[in-house]
């Protein structure tokens, strides 16, 4: 990284291209509204990501593993943040695991790669989606000269509403 700013203008040049990604942040006013707690909420914090060990599937110089996203959640909870989250894939769909966060390549839940850690009780079990950091692993990857990123955490604000996301 060489420069952190809150504009682009200074480095925007007319041959870049832009994607842009849905992010886990949309979804969750779905599960607030269901009465599923959200951890990183009630402790303000910003959501724990963690490096995984699944692959993405290459492109070009693109590739690497997947990040997640990590939210604890009582089992019955977590079953039905899958039956909501489901209904969003603009906005990284149903989780991708739950549990077993050794099987994904992740040995310690309090100590993400990106984002805070929150506290997990002894009732609750960790629930992963996928992540819209998962692209800043394929672009370092790639070793691109160049490239904007957004910050992990800090996404892209539209005038799109996150009930026009979910599929009904």
């Amino acid at each position: 990284m060489v420069d952190e700013v809150p504009d682009i203008t200074a480095y925007w040049r007319l041959d870049l291209v832009t994607f842009l990604l849905g992010c886990s942040f949309s979804f969750e006013h779905a599960l607030l509204a269901e009465g599923i707690k959200l951890r990183h909420v009630e402790q303000k914090k910003n959501v724990s990501m963690f490096r995984t060990n699944i692959e993405t599937t290459p492109f070009g110089p693109f590739g690497g593993n997947m990040v997640v996203s990590m939210r604890p959640m009582r089992p019955a909870d977590a079953i039905r943040a899958v039956q909501i989250t489901s209904r969003t894939p603009m906005v990284h769909g149903a989780p991708i695991h739950l549990a077993h966060a050794h099987s994904i390549g992740i040995q310690d839940l309090a100590a993400p790669d990106y984002g805070d850690a929150v506290d997990i009780h002894a009732d609750e079990i960790p629930v992963f989606w996928g992540c819209g950091v998962t692209p800043q692993v394929a672009l370092l990857q790639a070793k691109l000269d160049f490239c904007i990123t957004h910050s992990p955490g800090c996404m892209l604000v539209t005038d799109m509403l996150n009930k026009d996301i979910v599929e009904q």
